[in-house]
């Protein structure tokens, strides 16, 4: 086909064609980083929302259900095992007490989260459970606690350590309240891979937590997990209306909109501005092949008096300006891809060889940094560059196409 082989040689060819070569040497790098960027971006912040909603609701629940007046839920049993019964898409029930107090261990001290719950709500917290680092299940009872990884690397705590747990207002006495403390060992720890979590959460067993918060026989709250965890505002409405008064019902996507609100924009806003930089490049196309027309108007002009047709000169020029979208986009598409599944390894890379510390695990709360594919957004990203890039070149190729041949021959 002749419009093929000479649309390659136009390609090939740097001597001839000038600076126009280089134009299109640049949209090509501009096209093909702008779609690794895209692909990049888009699967990092995908990942940051799936890890984010996986260890928040993972550690919260889906709903959680807990008393208006203080005091606690009490029969929690017998509403647990109903709230179980209430919808196919209740998997998980579990409840617990979820109380601040102070952690006293090697001089240090500082505020803590404590939940209280049983060996078998434990087991039921996939979050926790599979990311026990030391100690095991058996290990949680009596006055044996299980701590985050994090909170123990801060304070040096090690497995078979005592450690202080003290309640500012713990004890109501004739003179007013008291602090109360108790001790208790640390049998195991975790890293769930939330710093948030790892650095502020002590497991202890919840008859103990009950005593210890003077919680004879109740819990602060109930959380449940759903089979499907966007069905959760239809669940919490039902439930509203069945369960008794004074029982709060709150849902993941009220508790924490404002964070995977704000994740969402984020990502909305820098595709937005990643896909104007693909514009320009895709626009330097018409740049690159509206020079490299004006570079061939003699050979253009000789191709017609040979015999070739106006559409066949059109042709030519739309197949290099294709060649070039489709040859960037699918550079892009690897480069994006390729950096995307190794994001880990190219970031701690980067930290040996800056000597810093690039993905701070206290400001981006998770210890890593995430990315998952989503297949239609990179196929999206692909149809949006190769349209664009063949629309770049339907001007230029008309201006070829156009083009007189006695009058190009007298320049």
């Amino acid at each position: 086909m002749i419009e093929r082989f000479i649309a390659g040689r136009y390609l090939r060819s740097r001597k001839s064609s000038g600076f126009a070569y280089v134009v299109t040497c640049f949209s090509f790098i501009g096209i093909a980083l702008g779609v690794a960027t895209l692909i990049i971006v888009t699967s990092v912040m995908n990942g940051f929302r799936s890890e984010l909603l996986d260890k928040i609701v993972g550690m919260k629940g889906h709903i959680v259900i807990s008393s208006i007046e203080e005091g606690g839920i009490s029969g929690y049993e017998k509403l647990s095992n109903f709230i179980k019964s209430f919808d196919s898409n209740i998997i998980k029930v579990i409840p617990q007490i979820e109380q601040q107090v102070v952690l006293v261990s090697n001089g240090n001290a500082r505020g803590v989260l404590i939940q209280g719950l049983s060996k078998s709500s434990l087991r039921q917290k996939n979050l926790i459970f599979d990311n026990i680092k030391y100690g095991s299940l058996e290990d949680f009872s009596n006055q044996n606690v299980f701590i985050g990884n994090r909170l123990a690397e801060s304070l040096n705590i090690k497995i078979g350590e005592s450690i202080k747990l003290l309640i500012p207002d713990g004890l109501i006495t004739p003179f007013g309240k008291l602090p109360k403390e108790e001790n208790f060992y640390v049998s195991g720890i975790f890293e769930v891979g939330m710093n948030e979590y790892d650095k502020n959460i002590i497991l202890i067993p919840l008859e103990n937590a009950q005593e210890f918060f003077n919680l004879e026989n109740k819990v602060s709250q109930i959380e449940l997990f759903l089979s499907d965890v966007y069905d959760s505002q239809k669940i919490s409405k039902k439930l509203a209306l069945k369960l008794r008064s004074g029982l709060r019902i709150l849902d993941w996507q009220h508790s924490d909109a404002s964070i995977f609100h704000a994740v969402t924009v984020e990502k909305n806003v820098m595709t937005l501005i990643l896909s104007i930089i693909v514009l320009v490049a895709i626009f330097n196309i018409i740049s690159g092949l509206t020079m490299l027309t004006n570079s061939k108007t003699k050979d253009i002009a000789i191709l017609r008096t040979m015999g070739l047709t106006r559409k066949s000169i059109s042709k030519i020029f739309f197949m290099i300006g294709s060649a070039i979208g489709i040859l960037g986009t699918a550079t892009g598409v690897f480069l994006g891809l390729l950096v995307t599944l190794n994001i880990d390894r190219i970031k701690q890379f980067l930290e040996r060889f800056s000597n810093s510390e690039l993905f701070s695990e206290e400001i981006y709360f998770l210890s890593q940094i995430p990315s998952k594919i989503d297949w239609m957004e990179v196929l999206y990203i692909v149809l949006f560059s190769i349209v664009f890039c063949l629309l770049a070149t339907i001007y230029p190729a008309r201006k070829a196409s156009k083009m007189d041949p006695v009058t190009a021959l007298k320049i």
